[in-house]
């Protein structure tokens, strides 16, 4: 999967712990998460520096939500749960992209709902598919 384009201020900003053939490790300065995500080029950055790119998720279902703040689940490896606010929509692309936890995520609507569903300030969960992504930028 290609990400989409993102803004300069959509882009995920992390530290490569670790790299393996299709994945990297990346954690988030100011937090404990430790996520790993499927790459689809070798990242370039040496380990233990920043890196900066886009993280792409699928959702399975969003759904706008009042409370709980913003997160990804679980902290350490690839995420299933991700709730935050939404920063932007793309109805041509079919996404939004949603601020959670340290970072933001391009998220993928599922089957059955339109991006333009949903507002840039709605807070949503959603559940997301297995194969969550990062391009490096």
């Amino acid at each position: 999967m290609t990400p989409p384009t993102a803004t300069k201020a959509h882009h995920a900003r992390a530290v490569l712990s670790a790299q393996r053939e299709g994945e990297v490790e990346l954690t988030f300065p100011g937090s404990d998460y430790r996520l790993s995500l499927r790459t689809y080029q070798p990242v370039s950055t040496p380990l233990g520096t920043r890196v900066v790119g886009i993280s792409l998720a699928r959702a399975r279902r969003i759904d706008t939500v009042r409370t709980g703040g913003s997160y990804v689940e679980p902290v350490f490896g690839q995420p299933r749960r991700i709730q935050g606010e939404v920063l932007d929509t793309d109805a041509s692309a079919r996404t939004i992209t949603v601020h959670a936890g340290a970072a933001p995520f391009v998220c993928a609507v599922g089957a059955g709902q339109k991006a333009d569903a949903f507002s840039p300030g709605d807070y949503v969960a959603l559940e997301v598919l297995e194969g969550t992504s990062f391009s490096q930028v």
